[in-house]
């Protein structure tokens, strides 16, 4: 198996890197991003400063690609599967990155053996940056194993085949983040309301003394940081743990209470110019007393 092309479906944050990383030793390739109309929009910037041709269409940018990589959000997952069909090589690669339940990846496998190629799904399994290409990724499906020592020639040093089954990375995956997008739903409410009350260092020194470890004012700021800056994905992201618990025959009660406290979170953003955890706190109840009072007016 080898690759002469490659093309990347989404060019937001994680298009862009693999981008830039892909580039080093491959040349040409092609990107599609919905907001390549606008020419002044982040994707289109970067795909500018990266070489990376902007293809006016999902087909044009796959056409004779030995691989596809597919890194849109959450809710594009299917949808990008579904713009290769009548444009996908035969017998190529589609890399999924996105974050999506079982039942949804499923669908997308269909989708990409329906247009002739080869699926895979990758269950990215922690924050792209800073590892960047090499950040770890379970792979699924039943191309997965034979992809794999192309993955690592590529440079995706994290990528490590987990099972043959089409689903079972993304339920992994999805899994965790019950806990860790979860997690951050959970200091947000919890340290903004105890800042209002003025107990919030009685909190955190009883998180340090129960799970001794993480430093806790650390953990919370950036954990409410990533709320701040992705929340919009994330809830996305949210959406479909949600529905991947639904899928196991459990009431998604946990996962759609943080997909809302993510959605809520990034109309907060300016408050990431605050570098301690007592700051950003304070900015975020500033803009929320202001925003009450402006509603009441």
């Amino acid at each position: 198996m080898s690759v002469a092309r490659i093309a990347l479906i989404g060019f937001g944050e994680v298009g862009r890197i693999l981008g830039e990383d892909l580039s080093v030793e491959h040349v040409g390739l092609s990107a599609f991003d919905l907001k390549f109309v606008d020419r002044s929009s982040g994707p289109s910037e970067a795909a500018r400063e990266t070489g990376v041709w902007a293809a006016p269409s999902a087909r044009e940018a796959i056409a004779g690609c030995d691989l596809v990589i597919s890194a849109v959000t959450a809710a594009q997952t299917l949808a990008a599967a579904q713009s290769v069909s009548g444009g996908l090589s035969e017998d190529a690669i589609f890399l999924d990155l996105n974050s999506a339940s079982p039942g949804v990846k499923r669908q997308a496998a269909g989708a990409v053996a329906a247009a002739g190629g080869r699926y895979v799904e990758a269950a990215v399994m922690s924050p792209v940056p800073p590892k960047r290409i090499t950040t770890p990724m379970l792979l699924g499906g039943p191309h997965a194993e034979a992809f794999l020592p192309l993955a690592k020639e590529l440079g995706f040093g994290g990528a490590r085949f987990f099972s043959a089954e089409t689903g079972k990375a993304s339920a992994a995956k999805m899994c965790r983040s019950v806990i860790v997008k979860g997690m951050e739903a959970l200091l947000s409410e919890s340290l903004l309301t105890a800042r209002a009350y003025d107990v919030e260092e009685t909190v955190l020194k009883s998180l340090d003394d129960l799970f001794p470890g993480p430093e806790w004012r650390q953990l919370a700021r950036y954990m409410i940081a990533r709320t701040l800056e992705h929340g919009t994905r994330r809830a996305e992201e949210m959406r479909e743990v949600a529905r991947t618990v639904s899928e196991a025959g459990l009431d998604p009660h946990m996962s759609t209470a943080a997909a809302e406290r993510q959605d809520w979170a990034p109309q907060f953003a300016s408050a990431l110019d605050q570098a301690e955890l007592d700051g950003m706190l304070d900015a975020i109840r500033d803009m929320m007393d202001a925003k009450r009072k402006g509603a009441a007016a």
